[in-house]
């Protein structure tokens, strides 16, 4: 029975990863604590872990997106949850977001290559191949209804605004600010020690767009607080410009202060 180990710091990271066999399929869950989604996840993965021998075939591993930054990077992870199949120090598939049928599929897929000894640069390129839709099965499907997909789809940014009480909807990550509003806005946080999530926008296109009419505000970074929208930079300024204890009792600060009480 497999377990899934939780890395916690970067040498932990490289000495897991140079000791497995090359032909181990590594299994890399990104997470942050203050994603609900992130939460299911790992409970799923669990469980999976659970129908998979420990002799070697698999490892599986948990890492904290936002405490191991450089890793996720690496990756390119921005958003969470984020899965991550590699093998012999190369990336085969990654899944976003939280689909356990997809992170099921991906992995029951390459596990099953390694079990039958399928190389690794053979398997990448049955990865690549199968991101291909199949003509027949195209021309089968419906279209979707329109209206259901934009249900569909506030639905997930009502949960996304809300993902942690402090979010930030920017563009890149804030490690890597692909903006000066959005570099700005984080710098303001930062500097105020304010606890917060972030999306990065760039990276998937339905939110960057469905956002705008959800929120009613065309324009980005957008901060919420509680599921509320603040607004972008200018706002966020002036609000704190009227009320200095603004974002105040989400401050990492205030949280380390009350402990020591």
């Amino acid at each position: 029975m497999s377990t899934i180990k939780e890395i916690t710091t970067e040498d932990e990271w490289r000495s897991h990863v140079g000791a497995l066999p090359s032909s181990t399929l590594l299994i890399i869950s990104f997470h942050a604590p203050w994603a609900a989604p992130c939460a299911q996840m790992a409970t799923f993965l669990k469980t999976l872990a659970a129908e998979y021998p420990g002799n070697g075939e698999t490892s599986w591993v948990s890492i904290n997106a936002e405490e191991l930054s450089e890793i996720s990077e690496t990756y390119d992870v921005t958003a969470v949850p984020y899965l991550v199949l590699q093998r012999n120090d190369q990336v085969l598939e990654a899944v976003s977001g939280s689909s356990a049928v997809k992170a099921r599929t991906a992995i029951e897929k390459h596990a099953k290559n390694s079990a039958n000894g399928v190389s690794s640069a053979t398997t990448e390129a049955t990865t690549t191949d199968s991101g291909a839709q199949p003509a027949n099965t195209a021309e089968v499907e419906t279209e979707p209804d329109p209206a259901q997909t934009k249900e569909e789809l506030f639905k997930r940014l009502g949960e996304l605004v809300k993902a942690a009480p402090v979010m930030l909807f920017m563009k890149g990550t804030p490690s890597s600010p692909q903006c000066g509003f959005s570099r700005q806005l984080v710098a303001l946080l930062r500097e105020r020690s304010i606890k917060y999530g972030f999306f990065n926008i760039l990276a998937d296109d339905e939110v960057r767009q469905g956002l705008k009419e959800f929120a009613d505000w065309p324009t980005f970074p957008q901060l919420w607080v509680d599921g509320e929208l603040v607004g972008g930079l200018d706002i966020v300024k002036e609000e704190l410009g009227n009320d200095p204890e603004f974002l105040k009792a989400y401050s990492v600060a205030k949280e380390t202060s009350a402990a020591a009480a």
